[in-house]
């Protein structure tokens, strides 16, 4: 708000002040300057609550101050009263804000953007209206006593009344009425209100208008015949009534127009000397008691109106986390029912078993993979009763089944076993794995994956068996072949010299050759075979110990073969998770490649190192000294039959590194070729380690 605007606003507070002083001093009983009522306290608190924000607060307390002496002057008061009473609007005004904030810094007012709609708005209004003007009235009536010498409890008392009661009315009304002058909509001005007043009017049902006009029908008759007909008799307990009325029935904002409506009537008649209250002798009594009234009224109008609107906001929000909760339980269901048909409908068995082997989760392919033996009472039993035998016959034991190994501590259980009982007499293979998870009070659960492997057992058996038959049809005849090829070179030494026996021994060695390159492409080939095909069994592997293994085996070759003795550099290597046959494998190849292709005369320098990686992977480096990779071919020397080589002396099949690359990525790795820095070739590839965040296989179906 702009400066202008803030002092505008301040004039039309000071006017609307300034009305409410002099009505507040046209009540005065007697001589002793006591007013029977003081509106100005109200709108004092609206004053300062509606100018919290402004940018010339100093121009409010000047002009409250100047009203305060000039209208005090104007009705008869000296100036030392007038003083005190400035100094006491002022107090009770500072008060009253401050408390109002720290109290309920939410509601609009004080400087949140709530409206007066809950009950502890009400108590927070009416005791900052109480402790401000307690305030107030203590400074004012002791201000009274220095100046008179007289102290008088009834005025003090007749004070803080009357103020209390004008906050708590005007300040409702005000903070009501504000707060929905603040909300309206955008473009709204005072011009909109008298014609939204009339379509509300017109949209309201008959039923509802006639009440409404009862309602301040009987309203005012009622007042008139208690404060103006009946004199002297106690029935303005009776009038309570259509306050409970307006309250249990109308807006909250009509209920306390109502109340400032009707303690407005009170208090006229009271001054006018018609009433109950007006029989009362007693100047500060009359006050008192007809302050009390008023008061009375406001607070069980507005006690009744806020708590029947908390009331219903509460059921309004009740039943919207009804209908919420409702919806949020068709949605676990719909889920509940999509993971039940997920789970019934896996090829693989899943179960989920607690500490104390109750069965809490089993599909339906569990059962059918156990032959149809589940467990009696869902509580697991014995190995026996399942018929559980190792995969060399051997019965299991209770305590080697996946459940125990996972409820005896292990993370990860994975084996393979043979399910053969009375009710599945041919028997079937499975692999079992077992993973420990905890529930949501920390309690130890298996979940057991049982996967059918008869079929990948026999097609593995059927690959042994093709190996075999390679082994012996193929490389027989290759044997055959190299054993002629040697025997007719060594008929062929004993044999006088001559022209023709040199040819013939040539094209022999080249048969010899022929038949010792297709015997290494047979071996690469079973070796490609089983890195594709083979199941993996993955355990803890120390590559350490195997890269050490392959060194000893590779020098002591070296030495046989009369060959320079290949020097090797074997950093600290961590435990890995991985199948210790194609690990070994991948290590034989990527060192025999380094070895192989080294320039003659040059002694073999291997380094091996390791470091970790995000992920819980290890990454794995293999520099050699040798001849390199040529340009542009670091990808492609991975293809099968790729030969980075192939015009040059150095013999091989280009798969060597199609194995080594399928073994890596079948452990969920990565390998890659490039230069040594120090002249030479670098593999580097990835593998699991012990703690690799890998994927559970249990739920990964799910």
């Amino acid at each position: 708000m702009t400066v202008r605007g803030s002092l505008a606003r301040t004039a039309l507070w000071s006017l609307v002040y300034t009305l409410a002083t002099f009505a507040g001093r046209m009540t005065v009983m007697d001589g002793t300057n006591l007013s029977m009522v003081w509106p100005a306290a109200g709108v004092l608190a609206l004053w300062f609550c509606a100018q919290r924000h402004s940018r010339t607060r100093w121009a409010d307390v000047t002009a409250l101050v100047l009203i305060t002496v000039l209208v005090n002057l104007a009705t008869g008061a000296n100036s030392r009263l007038v003083v005190v009473f400035a100094l006491a609007n002022l107090s009770q005004a500072g008060l009253f804000i401050w408390l109002f904030r720290r109290w309920q810094p939410s509601l609009w007012g004080a400087g949140g953007e709530q409206g007066l709609a809950r009950l502890r708005d009400l108590w927070v209004l009416l005791g900052a209206a109480a402790a401000s003007t307690a305030l107030g009235a203590t400074i004012g009536t002791t201000g009274m006593w220095l100046i008179s010498g007289f102290f008088s409890w009834p005025s003090a008392t007749v004070w803080l009344a009357r103020n209390t009661t004008s906050v708590l009315l005007i300040g409702a009304v005000g903070l009501r009425l504000g707060y929905l002058w603040h909300t309206r909509p955008a473009g709204w001005t005072w011009r909109h209100v008298w014609p939204w007043a009339r379509t509300a009017w017109r949209a309201t049902s008959v039923w509802r208008a006639a009440e409404y006009t009862a309602l301040v029908g009987s309203s005012a008759l009622l007042y008139w015949f208690t404060f103006g007909v009946v004199h002297g008799l106690p029935v303005a307990f009776t009038l309570i009534a259509v306050t409970v009325w307006a309250a249990l029935r109308m807006p909250t904002s009509f209920v306390v127009c109502h109340d400032l409506f009707v303690g407005t009537v009170a208090v006229l008649f009271t001054l006018a000397g018609s009433g109950p209250f007006a029989s009362i002798g007693s100047h500060p009594t009359r006050a008192l008691v007809a302050q009390l009234f008023v008061g009375m009224v406001a607070v069980i109008g507005l006690a009744l109106a806020l708590g029947r609107d908390e009331r219903q906001t509460l059921l309004t929000q009740l039943a919207a986390d009804k209908a919420g909760l409702a919806v949020q339980k068709e949605q676990a269901q719909h889920h509940g029912r999509l993971l039940t048909a997920i789970i019934d409908s896996m090829t693989d068995g899943l179960t989920v078993i607690d500490a104390h082997g109750h069965v809490l989760l089993r599909n339906a392919a569990t059962a059918r993979l156990l032959g149809g033996r589940t467990s009696p009472g869902d509580q697991i039993t014995e190995a026996g009763y399942y018929g559980l035998f190792h995969t060399d016959g051997r019965p299991m034991g209770d305590d080697e089944t996946a459940y125990a190994r996972v409820m005896a501590g292990e993370r990860d259980a994975h084996h393979e076993m043979i399910v053969r009982n009375p009710d599945m007499p041919e028997g079937r293979v499975v692999a079992v794995t077992g993973t420990r998870l905890e529930d949501e009070r920390g309690r130890p659960l298996a979940v057991v994956l049982v996967h059918d492997i008869t079929g990948e057992r026999r097609h593995r058996e059927e690959l042994a068996a093709f190996a075999g038959v390679v082994a012996h049809d193929l490389q027989n005849p290759l044997t055959a072949v190299r054993g002629w090829t040697e025997a007719a070179g060594e008929v062929l030494q004993s044999m006088p010299a001559h022209p023709l026996i040199a040819v013939v021994e040539s094209k022999l060695l080249r048969a010899e050759r022929a038949a010792d390159r297709m015997r290494n492409l047979i071996d690469d080939l079973l070796a490609y075979t089983t890195a594709r095909d083979a199941t993996i069994r993955p355990v803890p592997v120390e590559l350490e110990e195997i890269v050490g293994d392959i060194a000893t085996a590779r020098a002591d070759s070296a030495v046989v073969g009369d060959n320079p003795v290949p020097c090797f550099a074997i950093g600290p290597l961590p435990r890995v998770h991985a199948d210790p046959p194609l690990i070994r494998q991948l290590l034989d190849n990527l060192i025999g490649n380094s070895i192989k292709y080294t320039a003659p005369g040059v002694v073999p320098a291997i380094s091996v190192t390791a470091a970790g990686s995000a992920g819980g992977y290890v990454t794995v480096t293999i520099d050699d000294n040798g001849i390199g990779i040529p340009a542009g071919q670091h990808e492609a020397i991975f293809g099968n039959f790729h030969r980075a080589h192939a015009g040059s002396a150095y013999a091989g099949t280009g798969l060597g590194l199609s194995i080594c690359q399928r073994i890596v990525q079948r452990h969920g790795g990565t390998i890659t070729a490039g230069d040594n820095p120090a002249g030479g070739s670098r593999f580097t590839f990835t593998l699991p380690t012990e703690t690799a965040d890998r994927p559970s296989p249990q739920l990964a179906p799910v």
